[in-house]
């Protein structure tokens, strides 16, 4: 039997071990995983991980994406949740819808998607209240 204190080793390292789904590889169903996925053959469905997902400039998602942060240089269509940063290569091409915390574009990338920010909403309001609370103190 396994100690509670081994059982939480076991999964914290499990969550740094990366997935690989190889080109001419494709799967349809849901894929969830604790490790990051690096993906160049194509996915058809959803993929969930607390971890990083790349997608390769030939790799190919049709569906649902949800992890904390992501690398795109292929093709994605469907639905990006993106706690973190989501980072799109020259070569990206999205379309669908975007739910992210940050995003970084390189020039020559394809983003024709809805796009949604979150976490730095809040802060944007508190400066502009802050900023407005000053303006009529000093007044």
């Amino acid at each position: 039997m396994f100690t509670q204190e081994k059982k939480s080793k076991s999964s914290s390292e499990n969550s740094k071990e990366q997935n690989k789904i190889s080109q001419g590889t494709r799967i349809k169903g849901t894929v969830e995983a604790k490790g990051g996925f690096r993906i160049d053959g194509c996915i058809e469905g959803s993929v969930k991980t607390p971890g990083k997902v790349v997608i390769g400039k030939e790799g190919f998602v049709n569906g649902e994406l949800e992890c904390e942060n992501a690398d795109i240089e292929g093709k994605f269509t469907g639905k990006l949740k993106i706690s973190g940063t989501l980072s799109l290569r020259s070569t990206a091409l999205i379309e669908g819808e975007a739910v992210v915390a940050k995003l970084a574009v390189e020039p020559g990338a394809t983003f024709n998607a809805t796009c949604t920010m979150r976490g730095g909403v809040k802060a944007m309001n508190n400066e502009r209240g802050e900023r407005k609370q000053q303006k009529e103190q000093s007044a």
